[in-house]
């Protein structure tokens, strides 16, 4: 066949079948639901297009020409791909598949999230497995390039062609060692100025709302400490007179691990969402729907 083949070409390749299997014009309408005149005419572009008669009027019905059973399986392979495409729907069987999902998230979600999530799809979905890599500039690029699965943080800047779930609210708490020399139970203004500090300089955390509030109150941290992630943050603050500002989660989960107590900042700060952000190509995606639906049924509240 010559040319690039329209919608309505494909439907020429049917008229083309069953006129072959039927050798008779009306019968090949009758089956297809069509007029009759509408099949002739087919037919007529059909012999164009191939510059061939295809089939010819006999005492037997229309026979089909040489050049017409030479293409007759590459028409019905084609009929048979088409049929193929249209009906095809991809069915997602977490506890028979054996594929991996690549996770943008936090330190902080590793933390909050990951044990139990992979407690559960050690149940649920034992052949699922996980690449985790840290939320980044390039994370958006990452998720719609199909890079990575989803990402899972604090994303307000995300441009269109997003799309984006909330998990869950986090608010914000102090971090002291339990035995701290000079803090018991409660953090005064004076004590949030005065004592020393470690932050963190993370994407994806909401962390920057700390800074941008205690800038708008006039209060200047003592940060001594400025780290590249939260992974050392409880076990520093523990041993030292160091404080910090974290996510609740966070520090409840670090609580549970170290001698640390959780007080209440001295300045309102604002919650901030941790949701789930997937790109517009992979929506429909099974795959992805089901994880998705699995860290909301676990972290939605």
């Amino acid at each position: 066949m010559e040319g690039t083949m329209s919608r309505f070409d494909i439907e020429l390749l049917y008229v083309f079948d069953e006129i072959y299997k039927t050798r008779n014009v009306t019968r090949a309408a009758d089956n297809l639901g069509m007029p009759q005149s509408t099949v002739s005419i087919a037919l007529g572009k059909l012999r164009k297009h191939f510059g061939d008669r295809l089939f010819s009027r006999t005492t037997k019905g229309m026979e089909p020409t040489p050049h017409a059973q030479d293409v007759i399986l590459d028409v019905r392979a084609t009929i048979a791909a088409l049929e193929h495409a249209l009906s095809h729907r991809v069915i997602f069987d977490a506890k028979k598949e054996t594929r991996e999902f690549k996770i943008c998230m936090t330190d902080i979600s590793e933390v909050v999230l990951l044990p139990r999530l992979l407690n559960y799809l050690s149940v649920e979905a034992p052949g699922i497995c996980f690449d985790i890599s840290k939320i980044s500039p390039d994370t958006p690029r990452d998720l719609e390039d199909g890079e990575v699965d989803l990402a899972v943080g604090f994303m307000p800047h995300l441009e269109a062609g997003f799309y984006q779930q909330k998990l869950f609210d986090q608010n914000f708490v102090c971090l002291a060692a339990l035995d701290h020399p000079r803090i018991h139970s409660a953090l005064t203004r004076e004590a949030f100025i005065n004592e020393r500090h470690l932050a963190v300089k993370t994407s994806g955390t909401g962390h920057f709302i700390v800074d941008k509030i205690l800038a708008q109150e006039g209060i200047k941290r003592k940060s001594i400490l400025q780290l590249p992630s939260f992974l050392a943050v409880a076990r520093i603050v523990a041993q030292t007179t160091f404080i910090a500002t974290v996510p609740e989660k966070f520090g409840l989960a670090m609580r549970d691990k170290e001698s640390l107590q959780l007080l209440t900042p001295p300045v309102s700060l604002p919650n901030f969402s941790v949701k789930q952000h997937w790109h517009e190509r992979y929506h429909a995606d099974p795959a992805n729907r089901w994880l998705r639906q699995t860290l909301a049924q676990l972290f939605a509240e």
